[in-house]
């Protein structure tokens, strides 16, 4: 059939990505689709989609959260969007395209997004049965069927995508193989030091990688499916799944058909307007073009950039894409990974300016130029400077280099707000977003947020890795102006979370409806709050409840209400719908008799059984009805909560100390029990964790703890404000060589003025660096009662002490608080079917395809447990 084409010139997309969505937005925002008829023909069977977050379908959004297409949009521009229906053909005589259903569209203008494919080395076997690329949402869907009955997964390339399909094939519950030719991972992006900081994170989180080595074959079976690969080091590595993910080649093949000029070594070539250097009614923009400078781009923001481009000059507007900025952040694995500038130091006489952390598996480079000008850098490990340190490329920051890279704790690190930043300067690389157009949304288009923002500039709407500077830029331009900004804690209260605690403390408010009704905004008043405001303030009440006269236990009347759903069930709800069990093991010692008892119990209840890095034993796999049998047979036994679930102190892990290491000068299994006891049960605004080492050999890694303790000769040295998660931090030294009553003082003081002052949901890390005068200040108030308040402090954290009950102790004694354990409210003798497990390593894991696929027969799955 023949598309007849109206009176309107015709504008045809071949390809229809995060690019060729791009392409259609800015021909909006031209009024081309008013001028023009549009059609759109989309090879995948689905509109376009945020490919940069394809991995995060295996974390639990569906290809529709993944969506970039608004079908509002497709309509209200008159968009002709034919998808599952790819280009065959182009006449460009005729000017015509040929889809495969047959269509023949008629065009004016052709711009080909057709994008790239992955490139498969040209091995033995390479199409065997277990061979996969990781591409598109069909190629995650197919691993994903596939695994189901692999136990070993294996993936060709360690660049960017490579990571990332490793990291999936572990979430999917397989062994998991990284093969990578060159000498490192990321070779691209990251150079020998920041490769090895990068190998390091990665292999203790249980993945093998094998560098500087190939894929010389892929081994089958009879029936030909996968059962290894046969390595260029003549070593063979055992797999039945294999991804192959060594990057990509522009697809240029439709152009080549039709006579366009391509690259030697592929890639449409196209001049600045990204108009096709062979037919001026042809563009190509995104991967599958050669750009003027004769480089093919394959990151988003280039892409965006030519589609900006094409639209502009379709429009007959100036515009022109002579190069891109290759800067990328990304979170693989969980590590942050940021390479920008001239990472690899290419200038000529430029210096590196290098710090690194091997044991934190950190790792930073600047590239200085003689003149002192910031040419590029690379960050592994700690990525959160990158938004400023990018913005600073090509000037001489006002800072030395040597405190830009030091990491908080770790000396005086420069704070460089967005005031420091130069209008021209780029915040969201992806849309080329600067400084000056941020400005200019907040001073003369009037927003006042970040989505109004993003909205307005479209900064932040992509990676999403430039929103924290963002709202930075925001809060400091309307400061600027004069503007009051509400640093309120929500819709509901404007006072922060600080002053909401000095009211409950001061008038001695037990009740959340009484807080909101009496000190909430006066459109909330009356109301019922919202979802950040009830377990905020419910736990300042739990904090406090023992001075103010409020209940203790957080299920106990309005309270229960307040509480995030892991403390609703006093348990961690996992992404099947189960929960896990968590005993408190004080400073990880634990007698042979109550490791039995947990034993038994998880083998009763068929739960899954893990050693922490807290030094305890989680159960996974209870459902919520089955709760309070367990914790009955737990608290019989010994045991309390671990309150792993809450804001709370979580463990306080230990080395053995001076009674069994020949290394140790105090008995560090001692402290750390009595810490753990005495600080049980606290309500924070973050989780707690702690660590005591024995020595200064530090093997209970006390430095990364929101307070960490090393013995000494003398006593115990303080260390507070560590962080060893996504954004690590060294603790900083608060006190030396305390006795035991001295580090207990400090302790109590320092835990309850952080509690006192800190934001809602602020570890210690982020708030010591945020509170004005940093360390100096808390060592003024917590060491040299600079406020006063050191009494009232350690009155507060005496109450709390002396007032403690174990909330699953406490349960167990309620009928009315037991109640609540149940799947559905009516029918309490029904488990959720939702709850399943296959068999995996002689444990079980979530049956994840039942959760993305729907239910499947009963004689397929595992029960929860057994019947008890």
């Amino acid at each position: 059939m023949t598309a007849t084409p109206g009176a309107s010139p015709t504008i045809v997309l071949v390809g229809h990505g995060m690019v060729g969505q791009r392409f259609l937005e800015a021909l909006a925002e031209r009024g081309l689709t008013a001028t023009h008829r549009v059609v759109v023909l989309c090879e995948e069977p689905r509109p376009a989609y945020d490919r940069v977050q394809l991995t995060s379908y295996f974390s639990g959004r569906t290809p529709e959260d993944l969506s970039l297409t608004d079908l509002a949009f497709i309509e209200e521009h008159g968009i002709e969007l034919h998808v599952g229906d790819p280009a065959e053909s182009v006449d460009r005589e005729a000017r015509t395209v040929t889809a495969r259903s047959g269509l023949v569209v008629d065009y004016d203008v052709l711009v080909l997004a057709t994008g790239s494919y992955p490139f498969v080395p040209p091995v033995p076997n390479k199409d065997a049965e277990g061979c996969f690329v990781y591409r598109t949402i069909e190629d995650l869907l197919a691993i994903e069927e596939y695994a189901r009955t692999s136990t070993t997964g294996a993936v060709v390339g360690g660049g960017l995508l490579g990571l990332e399909a490793a990291g999936a094939l572990k979430g999917l519950g397989l062994t998991s193989h990284i093969v990578e030719f060159a000498p490192r991972l990321m070779p691209v992006q990251v150079d020998e030091g920041g490769g090895a900081a990068l190998l390091r994170t990665i292999e203790e989180m249980g993945l093998s990688v094998h560098t500087g080595v190939g894929t010389q074959e892929i081994l089958t079976d009879a029936s030909g499916a996968v059962t290894g690969m046969r390595l260029s080091d003549g070593s063979e590595l055992a797999t039945d799944l294999v991804v192959f993910s060594a990057g990509v080649r522009p697809r240029d093949q439709l152009a080549r058909d039709c006579g366009l000029t391509v690259g030697e070594r592929g890639g449409i070539t196209v001049d600045e307007q990204c108009r096709t250097v062979a037919d001026p009614h042809v563009f190509a923009i995104g991967e599958c073009a050669l750009a003027a400078d004769g480089r093919v781009y394959g990151l988003v923001a280039p892409g965006y950039e030519q589609a900006e481009t094409a639209a502009a000059t379709i429009a007959a507007d100036e515009a022109s894409f002579t190069g891109a900025d290759l800067s990328t952040k990304l979170k693989l694995l969980g590590v942050d990974v940021a390479s920008f500038g001239d990472a690899h130091g290419t200038a000529e006489d430029c210096l590196d300016v290098v710090y690194s952390d091997s044991r934190s598996g950190l790792y930073k480079k600047l590239v200085i130029g003689r003149d002192g000008t910031l040419l590029g850098g690379i960050l592994v490990g700690d990525a959160e400077a990158y938004g400023t340190l990018k913005a600073f490329t090509g000037s001489v920051p006002p800072v030395s280099p040597e405190s830009l890279v030091l990491p908080a704790g770790a000396g005086a690190p420069a704070q460089l707000g967005p005031s420091a930043l130069p209008d021209d300067a780029i915040i969201c690389s992806c849309n080329n977003v600067r400084k000056g157009t941020i400005r200019e949304a907040v001073t003369e288009h009037r927003c006042t947020t970040v989505p109004e923002v993003k909205k307005c500039t479209k900064a932040g709407t992509t990676c999403g890795s430039c929103v924290k500077v963002l709202g930075q830029l925001i809060n400091a331009e309307l400061e600027a102006s004069g503007v009051e900004v509400d640093k309120g804690l929500c819709a509901c209260f404007s006072q922060t979370r600080e002053e909401l605690y000095e009211i409950v403390l001061a008038l001695r408010v037990t009740s959340f409806r009484d807080l909101l009704d009496r000190h909430g905004r006066e459109a909330a008043r009356g109301g019922d709050g919202c979802e950040v405001c009830k377990p905020t303030v419910g736990s300042i009440i739990a904090s406090l409840a023992p001075t103010i006269g409020a209940s203790t236990h957080v299920l106990d009347g309005e309270q229960a209400a307040l509480q995030d759903t892991n403390d609703h069930f006093l348990a961690n709800l996992q992404k099947n719908g189960s929960y896990s069990v968590v005993p408190r093991i004080p400073g990880g010692e634990i007698a042979p008799e109550k490791l039995i008892v947990i034993g038994e119990i998880a083998r009763d209840f068929g739960l899954y059984t893990k050693i922490t890095g807290g030094q305890r034993i989680d159960m996974f796999g209870a459902r919520v009805e089955q709760l309070p049998v367990i914790w009955a047979r737990l608290v019989d036994a010994g045991f309390e909560s671990g309150h792993a679930y809450g804001k709370s102190l979580r463990t306080v892990k230990s080395c053995v100390g001076q009674t069994w290491c020949r290394y140790g000068v105090q008995d560090s299994v001692r402290m750390a029990i009595d810490l753990e006891l005495r600080y049980r049960g606290l309500r924070s605004p973050h989780k707690l964790k702690s660590a005591v080492s024995g020595c200064q050999r530090e093997c209970a890694e006390a430095q990364s703890k929101d307070f960490g303790v090393i013995a000494t000769a003398g006593g115990w040295n303080l260390y507070v404000g560590g962080n060893g998660g996504a954004t690590p931090r060294h603790a900083d030294l608060l006190g030396q060589d305390l006795s035991d009553a001295e580090l207990i003082r400090l302790i109590d003081r320092f835990l309850m003025f952080y509690i006192r002052t800190a934001d809602r949901l602020e570890r210690t890390s982020v708030w010591l660096d945020r509170i004005p005068g940093g360390l100096d200040h808390v060592r003024d108030v917590v060491v040299h009662d600079s406020l006063g308040i050191c009494d009232e402090l350690e009155a507060l954290m005496a109450a709390h002490v002396s007032h403690y009950r174990d909330e699953w102790a406490e349960t167990l004694d309620d009928p009315e608080k037991l109640a609540r354990f149940v799947s559905f409210v009516n029918a309490p003798d029904t488990p959720d079917p939702v709850v399943a497990f296959v068999p995996e390593r002689d444990q079980m894991k979530p049956d994840l395809p039942l959760l993305n696929i729907g239910l499947r027969p009963a004689d397929e799955i595992l029960e929860g447990s057994a019947t008890r």
